[in-house]
């Protein structure tokens, strides 16, 4: 049966500045387990702490520009590209030029805050 979802739920991010992240569909927003897909705001700057979550994340972005540092290789994906990443690989986030960035991230399973396994500080 098809479900329309209304609106986002307005998930807390990780990282040195503030980011919005807007989940449509998971296991906050609509309960879905399976799978989350949620719309990622972030300035120019802002950094995570690197992690090692429990989910394949597959990332759109949409503007700007987001780097992706893994324990081998340092990516950085513009607008109109992807990246995949695999549960269990290391990874940071980052927008380091002034524009930000807004992607689009879908996980699988469904992110939670229990099984992103971020490095502590």
């Amino acid at each position: 049966m098809a479900r329309k979802i209304e609106s986002p739920t307005i998930v807390e991010a990780a990282g040195n500045k503030p980011k919005i992240i807007e989940e449509y569909i998971g296991n906050m927003n609509t309960q879905t387990s399976s799978v989350s897909v949620a719309r990622m705001q972030s300035p120019g700057g802002w950094k995570e702490p690197g992690q090692t979550p429990k989910f394949d994340e597959y990332t759109v972005v949409l503007r700007g520009k987001l780097q992706v540092k893994t324990q081998v290789d340092t990516l950085v994906i513009e607008a109109g590209q992807a990246v995949i990443t695999s549960a269990g690989e290391w990874v940071q986030y980052s927008t380091p030029t002034e524009e930000g960035a807004e992607y689009i991230a879908i996980c699988i399973p469904g992110f939670t805050p229990d099984t992103v396994h971020r490095d502590e500080d």
